[in-house]
C-alpha cells in the first residue's frame, strides 16, 4: 500500500471514530437575540437558576421567563398594574423585584409565579429602581430619595416581616432635578455596595451598615443604569448612550478605572445587564420609541 493510501486509511478510521463517539444531535446554539412579547416594555433582567432569564415589564408588571437555549418563553406572573423594574433571583427559587413609582418590592416564587411577600417602602415621590442580593440582605435603590431599603434575610434565607430604611450620608448629594441612584451591585470583596447616580454618572461605594457613601474616583458615566460585578470588573450600562462600559475596580471598590466602552448595532437603549455562561444579556427598553401594544422588544446577548 502506498504512503498516501495508508495516510488516507488512517484518517478515515479516525474520522469514523469521532463520528461514532459524537452525540446523536449537537447542542443547540443559544440565540443572540431574544424576542419578547409585543408591547412588553422591558426594564430589568435576572438570570438563573439554570438557563433562564426573567424580565419585568415597566408598563404593567408582568414577569416573563425566557429560555436562553431555545429563545422561547412565557409569562409566569401576571400584570399587577405597577412596574417591575430591577430584579434578582436567588438559589431558593425566588425573584426579588423593584416596583418603581409604586414605591414597593415583591418577592415572587419562580415555580408558581405567586407573590410570596410584598413590601411598601415609600409613597410618592418615590422610584424604587433596582436591587442587589447579598447572603444577608436584599438592598433596593430609590431614585428619588437619599436612602437604600434593606430586607434583612434570616440565616435560612427566610423573608423578613418588615424592612429597614438606610439613610445615605457622605459624598452622595441628591439631585432634585434628575434621576438619582439607579443600578446597584456589590464590591469585588463583597463587603460594600456600589450604586450609580444616573444624572451625574457618579459611582458611589455604600457602607451597608452605616449608609456612609464615598464617590469612586472621578468617574462620570452619565446615563448609568444597570450594574454588574464579575470579579474585579464592573459593567455599567449607559442606557441612552447605547454603551456598555467596563470599569476595573480595586477589591474594596474604593477606586476604579474605565477600561473599555463598547456599543452594538443591536442596542436600542439597553437598561441593565445579567450574565449566563460566557454571555451578557441586555434588554432593550427603547425609551426613545413611543410604546404601542405592538411595539417589538428584544434582549441581546454579547460575549464576555
Amino acid at each position: 500500500m502506498s504512503k498516501f493510501l495508508r495516510v488516507t486509511a488512517i484518517l478515515t478510521v479516525v474520522l469514523a471514530s469521532v463520528l461514532m463517539s459524537a452525540p446523536a444531535s449537537a447542542s443547540p446554539v443559544s440565540p443572540a437575540v431574544l424576542d419578547l412579547p409585543e408591547g412588553f416594555q422591558p426594564e430589568g433582567i435576572a438570570t438563573g437558576p439554570g438557563p433562564f432569564a426573567y424580565l419585568g415589564s415597566r408598563a404593567d408588571g408582568r414577569i416573563y421567563r425566557a429560555n436562553l437555549v431555545t429563545g422561547k418563553g412565557t409569562v409566569i406572573s401576571p400584570a399587577v398594574g405597577t412596574p417591575s423594574l430591577g430584579m434578582k433571583t436567588d438559589q431558593r427559587g425566588r425573584l426579588f423585584v423593584a416596583g418603581g413609582n409604586a414605591g414597593n418590592a415583591r418577592v415572587i416564587d419562580l415555580r408558581t409565579g405567586a407573590v410570596l411577600r410584598s413590601y411598601q417602602f415609600a409613597t410618592a415621590p418615590t422610584f424604587v429602581n433596582d436591587v442587589v442580593l447579598t447572603p444577608r440582605a436584599a438592598y433596593f435603590t430609590d431614585s428619588n430619595k437619599a436612602v437604600v431599603y434593606r430586607l434583612p434575610l434570616g440565616r435560612d434565607g427566610s423573608l423578613p416581616a418588615t424592612f429597614e430604611t438606610l439613610p445615605l450620608t457622605g459624598d452622595f448629594v441628591l439631585d432634585p432635578n434628575g434621576l438619582n441612584l439607579n443600578g446597584i451591585t456589590q464590591t469585588p470583596d463583597g463587603r460594600a455596595l456600589i450604586a450609580v447616580q444616573s444624572s451625574t454618572g457618579y459611582l458611589f461605594r455604600i457602607d451597608p451598615a452605616s449608609g456612609v457613601t464615598a464617590r469612586i474616583g472621578d468617574l462620570a458615566l452619565v446615563n448609568g443604569d444597570g450594574l454588574l460585578t464579575i470579579g474585579r470588573t464592573l459593567y455599567v450600562v449607559q442606557n441612552r448612550l447605547n454603551l456598555l462600559t467596563s470599569v476595573k475596580l480595586s477589591k474594596d471598590g474604593r477606586a476604579g478605572t474605565v477600561i473599555a466602552s463598547v456599543t452594538d448595532a443591536r442596542f436600542d437603549v439597553p437598561t441593565t445587564v445579567a450574565r449566563f455562561g460566557n454571555r451578557l444579556y441586555l434588554p432593550n427598553a427603547r425609551f426613545t420609541t413611543p410604546p404601542t401594544p405592538t411595539t417589538p422588544y428584544t434582549v441581546v446577548a454579547v460575549r464576555l
